[in-house]
């Protein structure tokens, strides 16, 4: 069987319409859960992967998402892999398939330094899901000792009208309260960040269980009024 029937073998109707309402102006989704992707993916990765990249049919969600997620999994270094990723960040058109692509791109724990010099340029782009790729990989990947400063900085030098942008960073900002609280405060102290993405950063710390109730009522007081 191939894989696009695979796919619509393994499509629930009530999960379509679910996921078709969080992905806005994303008409081509089949209905399959994410779990089930990432093991055929996985199993894809265990053989020709390579083979089936040069292939591979990206009509759908689950196609091109699938494909992504080949590339996170499949075992090659470090250099062939940001070939693939390089040529895979440009078909991102939507969150879901950003958020799940960087979430699977774990050999960046190992890598850091070579993969953030590769995420610069795309934290440059005017693109608005080749930027909320570099966010998201910094969310998932640099809120570290390490990179923190240099993060925060990153995230007050991004000026987007995307909504997946701002609220990208907005996440990003929330993340690094949680982990790094003092710094991060006084990063919402002073930045450059929009008024749209500066309060939708308040509203996702207090969104969080791990900021105690004192600090949530300091945070919504810091709330821009236009």
């Amino acid at each position: 069987m191939d894989l696009r029937n695979k796919l619509f073998e393994l499509s629930d109707e009530k999960y379509k319409k679910f996921h078709s309402g969080l992905c806005p102006n994303t008409d081509n989704i089949i209905g399959v859960r994410l779990p089930q992707l990432r093991q055929i993916a996985k199993e894809i990765a265990k053989g020709d992967w390579r083979g089936y990249l040069e292939n591979c049919l990206e009509d759908y969600y689950e196609e091109n998402l699938i494909n992504g997620l080949v590339i996170a999994y499949a075992k090659c270094d470090v250099e062939e892999k940001l070939q693939y990723i390089k040529g895979f960040v440009p078909k991102i058109d939507n969150w879901a398939i950003c958020d799940s692509f960087c979430n699977s791109l774990k050999f960046t724990v190992k890598n850091r330094e070579i993969v953030w010099e590769f995420l610069q340029p795309y934290l440059d782009s005017d693109k608005e899901f080749e930027l909320r790729f570099a966010v998201v990989m910094m969310l998932n990947y640099y809120i570290t000792e390490e990179y923190i400063d240099v993060v925060l900085k990153c995230l007050d030098k991004i000026s987007h009208d995307g909504y997946y942008v701002k609220m990208a960073v907005a996440w990003a900002v929330s993340i690094c309260f949680i982990h790094f609280e003092d710094k991060t405060m006084d990063f919402l102290k002073n930045n450059n960040l929009d008024y749209f993405t500066y309060n939708k950063s308040l509203q996702k710390i207090c969104e969080s269980l791990r900021v105690d109730k004192d600090t949530k009522i300091l945070i919504k007081s810091m709330k821009r009024k236009k």
